[in-house]
């Protein structure tokens, strides 16, 4: 087992970063013309990437299998973006985000690269608003912002319902910009297939493109993989359905390892399953947590009578009601982090105090934020001596406009008004911490392939506060990675265009077009999602919010029986050499099924819990994640030699200078 480097700079926290750019390298404007780089993905990572490298004056590819970059994942993030700003003076600061997200993610991450983050958030804010991001703003002018679970401040700046949309149009205008000066060229509809190596440098991408079904070859000085996480891993998550491990799989495959896999997040609020139809679970924006109210029935018959309807909640007596994260986290209450949140609603349905037909469902219930709302808006009106109805009327504008189209999505799925009757809510996989392993640069163990945002293994550790997601993606995009892959190009500026008609491009075009002739060579009936589907229930029963060694040895068994029957009996229609979208797909989950298998093998080495990481052998007396500093406080990166039962562990120790780890409690 090595010891991973990860290139920390040395010196205090607060000055690595600075310390950091003063000494790198850097590439003449003149030179950068004669540089080229790939980004693939372009959400809020790799879109801000692309545009801020071509600004810099590189030359940019592009790649995205959307029809275009304003559909990537990022889209779907409603709540928004946490930046150490201090807006309303109430405590906020550099070191509070950074000791937060660290807290937050359980102590699995590194202190350089967490303050970096934090350090560079307020940035993003300033970066957004000059591209003309419509963030919400206070009635004086000022930007508004609201707390999210973990944290005891108000940092997240939102932009109503859809901060991630309005971020991502912000950087795709800004991709636009360097597409007309022809500084960024842009590849729709197309998919990295492979990375390509020369002398141990990544130099280029293989990829198909989806409507032609042609493969291509595309060479560059460096490669950036910024094409999300691997949630869909379970089948049923909240991601979109062409979110995928296919690139960081492959580039793992050359060479890079891979980091903590194991590690994933799940959302509290989301809109619970309603059958084996479904092919996606629909997310709700945490910031519903603010003013929305969880609970169950304490008494196991209300519980019962409401699964059989013959009860409704609204019937029920306050006294009759358990506000369980109210009564077991009073510091924190509805606010406490995503995995503490989904384990404890997890807890409750597992007793059988579940409200929906499956009983696995807790309600949100917004009845007394709109009565608070209502009573401030009469005062704020000028109204006295107002009726109950219209203060509930006043609270329930006040909610609209902080929630409107979330409530409104979730009664056009589940037929139920929210503003009259709680919410049903239920935790799914959301986001996944692991990814490719990179050190402070970015880089992977791959000399020249970087990653950014959700693709690599994270800023985050065992769980991600709400609202980080976009934070790291736009902090790796914008403002870190262009400095440090300078450093890496500056030694480049002589090399010239790497040419695409050598040895190694006709090795991995000739590995790729045999994958794709193995996955049409199945003899079988079955479908891909019929075996996505399997993979994806093995992992939730499985390695999902809760694992335990036995379940954990199971899994990986059946995973791997699986794949053997996945490649002899898929059937995968069509031609691969034109659109093709079940094509698509059967390369996808073939890297899922290898994925999976390292997942839980990652999970079952861990002998601890943290953050999303829930061992049923270590919990404390409470049923809190029970961690093991001495023997665990490290980074899982995974060396591809084959099977996924045959990767090697190297470890990087987490050091920790600046902060005392604690076992962590939100009571």
């Amino acid at each position: 087992m090595g010891i991973l480097d990860s290139k920390i700079p040395s010196g205090p926290l607060a000055d690595k970063w600075t310390k950091h750019k003063n000494d790198i390298d850097l590439v003449n404007p003149a030179n950068k013309r004669n540089i080229d780089i790939i980004v693939v993905g372009t959400g809020l990572a790799g879109g801000s990437a692309a545009a801020t490298f071509a600004e810099l004056g590189y030359n940019v590819k592009t790649f995205c299998y959307q029809d275009s970059p304003r559909r990537a994942h990022s889209i779907a993030a409603q709540g928004g973006i946490n930046a150490a700003k201090n807006y309303q003076g109430d405590g906020d600061s550099n070191y509070r985000l950074f000791y937060d997200t660290i807290k937050g993610g359980d102590y699995r991450s590194r202190e350089a690269n967490v303050y970096r983050l934090a350090e560079v958030s307020g940035n993003i804010i300033d970066q957004c608003v000059a591209q003309g991001v419509p963030f919400a703003r206070e009635y004086g002018g000022l930007l508004d912002n609201r707390s999210f679970g973990g944290v005891l401040v108000s940092r997240t700046f939102y932009a109503k319902g859809q901060t991630g949309q309005q971020l991502l149009l912000g950087a795709y205008s800004a991709m636009n910009r360097q597409i007309n000066r022809g500084k960024i060229q842009s590849f729709n509809r197309h998919e990295m297939m492979d990375l390509v190596k020369v002398d141990g440098k990544a130099r280029g991408i293989i990829a198909r493109n989806l409507v032609t079904g042609e493969i291509e070859r595309h060479s560059a000085h460096a490669v950036v993989l910024a094409t999300g996480g691997y949630g869909n891993v379970f089948f049923l998550s909240t991601n979109a359905m062409g979110s995928n491990v296919m690139a960081a799989w492959r580039a793992h495959k050359r060479g890079a390892f891979f980091a903590n896999p194991c590690f994933t997040q799940i959302h509290p609020t989301c809109i619970p399953v309603s059958g084996d139809h479904q092919s996606k679970l629909t997310l709700m924006s945490e910031s519903l947590r603010n003013d929305g109210r969880i609970w169950v029935p304490k008494n196991l018959k209300d519980a019962e009578a409401i699964r059989n309807s013959q009860l409704k909640p609204t019937q029920l007596k306050e006294e009759d009601r358990d506000y369980f994260l109210e009564r077991r986290y009073p510091a924190f209450g509805n606010l406490v982090p995503r995995d503490v949140a989904s384990r404890a609603a997890k807890e409750r349905c597992d007793a059988g105090f579940g409200v929906n037909k499956t009983g696995e469902a807790v309600y949100l219930d917004f009845a007394s934020a709109i009565m608070r709302y209502g009573k401030e808006k009469a005062l704020t009106s000028g109204l006295k001596d107002v009726d109950e109805n219209t203060i509930r009327k006043l609270g329930e504008e006040v909610i609209e406009a902080k929630y409107g189209n979330l409530f409104q999505m979730y009664e056009k799925i589940v037929d139920e008004n929210p503003y009259k009757t709680p919410m049903k809510i239920y935790p799914a996989v959301h986001y996944t911490m692991g990814g490719l392993w990179v050190d402070y640069n970015l880089q992977t163990t791959i000399e020249g392939c970087y990653a950014a945002g959700e693709a690599n293994f994270s800023d985050h550790g065992a769980n991600r506060l709400g609202a980080s997601a976009l934070m790291q993606g736009l902090a790796d995009g914008y403002f870190v990675l262009p400095y440090t892959i300078g450093d890496y190009l500056s030694k480049d500026i002589r090399t010239g265009t790497i040419p695409t008609d050598s040895p190694e491009f006709d090795s991995v075009e000739k590995e790729v077009r045999d994958r794709i002739a193995k996955l049409k060579a199945g003899k079988g009936t079955h479908s891909v999602d019929y075996y996505h589907k399997k993979l994806g229930k093995i992992m939730w029963n499985k390695c999902g919010m809760s694992r335990n060694a036995k379940e954990l040895q199971e899994a990986i068994d059946e995973i791997s029986d699986l794949r053997a029957d996945f490649w002899e009996n898929v059937n995968v229609p069509g031609s691969p050499d034109t659109k093709n979208q079940e094509l698509e797909k059967a390369g996808r989950v073939a890297d899922f099924l290898e994925l999976g298998e390292l997942f839980a093998k990652d999970a079952l080495t861990r002998n601890e819990s943290c953050g999303g990481h829930f061992r049923e052998e270590y919990q404390t007396p409470e049923g809190e994640a029970l961690r093991d500093d001495k023997n665990f406080k490290f980074v899982s990166a995974w060396e591809y030699k084959g099977e996924p039962k045959d990767a090697v562990l190297h470890k990087e120790d987490l050091i920790y200078e600046n902060i005392e780890l604690k076992t962590r409690s939100y009571k």
